[in-house]
């Protein structure tokens, strides 16, 4: 199951349509489990940023594996937080849409949830993600 929850006031987010990106995504990941989009400030990015990163300043997405759990039965791979504010910045840069650079990143953070580390892995998570973006139309 795919959650998105909106925790932010600068832009207006259709929780509905990255629902049914994210599942979509999902169903093409390496991954059976589903996942909770989270849209938050840069305020609040700075914070999860410093906290468990240990690193100042704002990013773009995080991602939280889910903590396996004897007694839960509904499973889930974790969480990707995504900054809509650095997002929108980055989509200025990139020449990109909004949606689109939303898109990448919530794709970038569910292969960071299926175990995908693109600062260690020599390039598989990156052609991975370039392959399915392909297949994903962004």
């Amino acid at each position: 199951m795919i959650e998105v929850v909106n925790r932010q006031r600068k832009l207006t987010i259709d929780a509905g349509r990255w629902q049914a990106f994210a599942e979509k995504a999902l169903k093409l990941a390496p991954a059976s489990s589903g996942f909770t989009v989270a849209f938050v400030s840069d305020r609040s990015m700075r914070e999860l940023n410093r906290m468990w990163r240990h690193k100042s300043g704002t990013t773009d997405v995080l991602s939280f594996p889910a903590e396996p759990d004897e007694f839960e039965t509904d499973e889930s791979l974790g969480d990707v937080v995504i900054s809509v504010e650095q997002a929108a910045r980055q989509a200025k840069e990139n020449g990109l849409t909004f949606d689109n650079e939303v898109a990448q990143l919530i794709l970038h953070g569910l292969l960071h949830l299926c175990g995908y580390d693109h600062e260690t892995d020599k390039g598989e998570m990156n052609r991975l993600e370039l392959r399915l973006r392909g297949k994903l139309g962004i």
